[in-house]
Order: structure tokens, then C-alpha cells, then sequence
């Protein structure tokens, strides 16, 4: 919960829009602003004050306790200009509310914290447990000091500067180590490690607890690197086992019996078989995505000398590349998408066309590796970035527009398998962005075609631009016409004119969205095909499209549109 606190009207106006805006996420705290503060910092993770930052510091300060628990603070000021992250950038997550609160309210955001400023990211951010002399690394970083990295498990990181050796070390590990008494050192711990359990029924949670503490105990892994507990379906609401993932802190997933029942085990047994449908409960489950068995199945030990009620068995899963295939919209800044902007930050490893690349040059972190090809080499730059991906890395893809509409997604797919993860990051399309330009075209059923025949044959594109055309639906024609291909785009006009009035709204883009935009509404008559290129993409209306007050319109067909007037 965000806790909002103002002293004045001015202060109470942007309050209350950002209240309006997150109904669900914000509490108001009315009375004395002292009260009010004292009150929100107890109860609710993150604190906006629109209130001057002078008094915000005095007013928080005495609350101050751990920066590893702390609620984050942002400071608002009363005309809504700025949106200060003032305490807990990282920790209380003030620097991402800041930004957040600064698009609500039209602010600027204000974030003084030394990684954000230099484009590093905070070790403290990366989404890992982490331990160790955190400030003493950060600060090395932000030098330029050399620190290594030592990586003792994979795990996709954004980039970071670091050497093969150095005073410093940021260690990713899933083992039961302590960081170097003397400082300089970070310890990391991914998401590996995967824990089966099994149970009776009726089995208390800290006997479950217990036993898996053990178990990691004993192999020297370290429990903040668990990623899940698993289970069989059987035991989906076992309250010990569901209590135990609950107090872990992760999920518990669970499988079908005959689905575990298809795992290779080391020690199968009768027992599970004849209670829950397979021989084997916590190695088959954790087991079941894969991985290397760590500690076989061990049983609980009870004081009393009853017979255990909990098994266990750890798994360490390799880590998993990231592929992150992003569409970079139709060219203007503000049209690429939050998402889009936080996956190019997050890449160590960016690969794309140079023009598109040199785009979004800026918003990459320093140390981002940059694999540029130029034009023609889709295929290419798909299985380089499946490539890069396999090896562990964090990798974003980047395409024009929606990277999954004529663009990048569909060859990286077709060549990637179940061993990377795959996130695919929509972006606004050409279609679209020419359609807000041109007025409403696609206001009713529509189609994308792509002229191009380089790699479908004509015949193809030609029965699909008459099957729209018969079915009388809007077409926007990609990829209309280049120097060697200047054939298509009249022979596509030509079938549409079988169907369609020659005074069917036709509306032209070019560059839509970037500084040399520019549109213009003609007819299906009247275009002329030798004013458009490669950059241009061509909308044609239906039977119902018209020009109105020089908008391209498609009605929906409502009623009221019908009634006499």
C-alpha cells in the first residue's frame, strides 16, 4: 500500500488525482501531518508526501531504522512539478515510484541515486537475494575500480563492468558461503534450486521446514537460492507443504502422478505408489523440468522415534538464457512503450538492425554488448540472438514497430526451443500509427498484407489480397513498393478495384511518426503508386470507409449512426 499525506489544498488537488488514478494501491492519512506520517511509515511500503522536502527529512528521520526495511519516500511538491525519490531508492523502491507517480501527475522525476545517474544498475535491483558489502562493491563500480565476477552458477545479468580479477568480487552462487570477512565482496544468489517434497497426510510444517533446512544445510546450498517447492497433485492443499512454500517465500508447483510417474529416479519405492499413483514424489518432482539431483530423497527425522512424515530431494536447474524480443514502435520516442525501454536497460547483450540500433543507442547501459547487422539479415540476426541467449545471456532482439508483424519475432521463434526463455515485448505498429494519423480506417474489420515477395511467392499474396478484397474488409498494404519491386502494389490496387468504388478513401503514410511524417487521403482512382516507397504504408478503405472532415473513417455500424436525424 502507497501512503498518501498532504498539509494543504494545493498538496491535498495532486493527492487526491493520484488517489483517483490508484484506487486500489493508495491509502489517504488525513489529521496532523506529523500523525499522519508517523502513521503511513508504519503501515504501508512506500510513502508520497506533498509536502516541501525539508519538511519531509525532518518529519522521517526520526523513523529511519534500516534501509533494507524502511518504506520507500517520495516527495511531491504542491504545484506537481517534481517528484523527488527521497528515501529507500532502491530498497523501499522510491526511485521506480517516483517515475511512476511523475507520469501520473505530469511531473519530472527526480532521482539522485549514483547507479541510476550513471546508467549502472544497483546490485540491489537485479531481482536476486543479495548479501555482502553492497555499498563497498557499488561504490567500486561508480570508480572504476576493477571487480570481478565470479560466477559460480548461469544466470542471465544485465551488463555490468566487471574485470576477470580485481579487489572486489560480486560472486553468483548458490552455495552456503558467507561473504569475505574483510568486505569488497557481493554475494548473489539466483533463483536454482528446485526442492521435491512429499508428505503424509497431516504432516506439520515444521517438520517439512525442518527437513528441507536440512537437507540444504548438509549439501551446502544456501535456501535464499530456492526457486520453488514441488509436489505432486495429490498434496496441493497438504496444509504442511503449502504452509512450508508460504514461509519460504516461494511457489509450490505440482504434478500430475502419471506425469511424475515418467521420471527417472534413483529411489523409487512402493509406499507413494500405492498412496498417491507413482513411486516417487519429491525426487520425480523435482526432477520433472530437468536438472542436476543434489540430495537424493531423504526422509524426516522426529524426535519422538515415530515413523518421518515428510520427504525431500533438491535439484539444481541450469540457468536459462533470456530472450527479449521487443518492438521498438513506428520511430518516435514516446511512442515506445515503458516495457519496450526497461527490457533494452535489463539486455547485457543487444542485437538488432543499425538503424533501429542506433535509435536507442542512448537508452542502453553502459557495457551493453551491440550485435549490428544491416539490412537483409533477418535470418541472421534471429539465430545470433537464440545463440547469445543459450549461453546464459540476458539478450534483447529489436524490431520495428511490433517485433511479431513482419519483423523479428517469428524467425527468432521458429529458431529457438524450450531450453532459453522467451518474452515477447509488444510495440505499436505501423498500421496503427498511420491509422491515428490518417483518422479511424480500421474502426472496423481489417486486414495486413505485406507485398513483398521475397519470401512469399506472388501467388500467395495475390489470393489473399482477393479474398480481402471480396470479403470486403480494409487492407493496409506493408512493404507497398521499392526500386525493384514496383509491380505489385498496382496489381494489388487493381483487385481491389474489381470490388470497390474508384472513389474508395485511400490514405498514405510515410515515416509515420518520425520528423519527416508526412500523410495525405487520396482515392483508390487517384493514387498514384510511384509516390510510395518502402517507408510508406498504404491503407485502403471498404465499401463503408469515407472521408470526413479530411479523416478516413470506418464505421463500426452502430445504430444511432443509422437514425434519421
Amino acid at each position: 500500500m502507497i501512503g498518501l499525506i498532504s498539509a494543504t489544498a494545493a498538496g491535498a488537488a495532486a493527492r487526491d488525482r493520484l488517489a483517483a488514478a490508484w484506487p486500489d494501491r493508495t491509502r489517504v492519512y488525513d489529521g496532523p501531518v506529523a500523525d499522519a506520517v508517523r502513521r503511513a511509515f508504519g503501515e504501508c511500503e512506500r510513502l508520497v508526501c506533498f509536502l516541501a522536502t525539508g519538511a519531509v527529512v525532518r518529519l522521517v528521520a526520526p523513523l529511519l531504522d534500516d534501509k533494507t526495511t524502511d518504506p520507500g519516500v517520495v516527495c511531491v511538491d504542491e504545484a506537481g512539478r517534481f517528484a523527488v525519490s527521497l528515501v529507500g531508492g532502491h530498497g523501499g523502491g522510491a526511485n521506480a515510484l517516483a517515475r511512476e507517480v511523475a507520469g501520473v501527475l505530469g511531473a519530472e522525476p527526480v532521482v539522485t541515486t549514483a547507479t541510476d545517474a550513471v546508467g549502472l544498475p544497483g546490485l540491489d535491483t537485479l531481482g536476486l537475494p543479495v548479501e555482502g558489502d553492497v555499498a563497498g562493491v557499488t561504490r567500486a563500480l561508480l570508480d572504476g575500480a576493477p571487480v570481478a565476477l565470479e560466477a559460480e552458477v548461469r544466470w542471465p545479468l544485465p551488463p555490468l563492468p566487471v574485470a576477470d580479477s580485481g579487489a572486489y568480487t560480486i560472486r553468483l552462487t548458490d552455495r552456503l558461503v558467507e561473504p569475505v570477512p574483510a568486505g569488497r565482496e557481493v554475494l548473489l544468489r539466483p533463483p536454482t534450486l528446485v526442492v521435491g517434497v512429499g508428505a503424509s497426510k497431516g504432516a506439520p510444517a515444521e517438520e517439512v521446514l525442518g527437513l528441507v533446512g536440512t537437507a540444504l544445510r548438509d549439501a551446502g546450498l544456501s535456501v535464499r537460492s530456492v526457486a520453488e517447492l514441488a509436489t505432486v497433485d495429490a498434496k496441493a492443499d497438504e496444509p504442511g507443504i503449502v504452509t512450508a512454500a508460504e514461509r519460504l517465500g516461494v511457489p509450490l508447483v505440482t504434478y500430475g502422478a502419471e506425469e511424475l510417474a515418467r521420471v527417472s529416479v534413483p529411489n523409487p519405492s512402493d509406499a507413494p505408489l500405492s498412496a498417491v499413483g507413482t513411486p516417487s514424489v519429491a525426487e520425480a518432482a523435482a526432477l520433472a523440468r530437468g536438472g542436476e539431483l543434489l540430495v537424493p530423497k531423504r526422509k524426516s527425522e522426529r524426535p519422538d522415534g515415530r515413523p518421518a512424515m515428510a520427504t525431500c530431494a533438491v535439484v539444481r536447474r541450469p540457468g536459462r538464457g533470456r530472450l527479449a524480443v521487443v518492438g521498438l514502435g513506428p520511430g518516435a520516442r514516446d511512442l515506445l512503450t515503458p516495457r519496450a525501454e526497461a527490457e533494452l536497460r535489463r539486455a547485457s547483450v543487444l542485437v538488432g538492425l543499425d538503424q533501429y540500433v542506433d535509435q536507442i543507442r542512448d537508452l542502453l547501459r553502459p557495457g551493453t554488448r551491440v550485435l549490428e547487422s544491416g539490412l537483409g539479415a533477418e535470418e541472421e540476426r534471429a539465430r545470433t540472438a537464440v545463440a547469445e541467449a543459450r549461453k546464459g545471456h540476458a539478450v534483447a532482439l529489436i524490431g520495428s514497430g511490433d517485433a511479431g508483424v513482419y519483423a523479428m519475432a517469428s524467425p527468432a521463434l521458429a529458431e529457438a526451443s524450450d531450453d532459453i526463455d522467451v518474452i515477447g515485448v509488444p510495440g505499436v505498429t505501423a498500421a496503427l500509427a498511420a491509422g491515428a494519423i490518417l483518422g479511424a480506417p480500421l474502426g472496423h474489420d481489417h486486414v495486413s498484407i505485406s507485398l513483398s515477395d521475397l519470401h512469399t511467392p506472388w501467388e500467395v499474396i495475390e489470393r489473399r489480397v482477393r479474398a480481402a478484397a471480396e470479403a470486403d474488409i480494409v487492407v493496409t498494404f506493408y512493404n507497398p513498393r521499392s526500386r525493384g519491386r514496383d509491380w505489385q502494389l498496382p496489381e494489388a490496387l487493381a483487385i481491389l478495384a474489381e470490388h470497390r468504388e474508384p472513389a474508395t478513401p485511400v490514405g498514405v503514410v510515410r515515416n509515420a511518426s518520425r520528423a519527416d511524417e508526412s500523410s495525405r487521403l487520396t482515392t483508390l482512382a487517384a493514387l498514384d503508386p510511384a509516390t510510395v516507397d518502402m517507408m510508406t504504408v498504404v491503407t485502403v478503405g471498404n465499401t463503408a470507409t469515407r472521408a470526413i472532415a479530411g479523416r478516413m473513417v470506418t464505421p463500426r455500424g452502430y445504430r444511432w449512426q443509422e437514425e434519421p436525424k
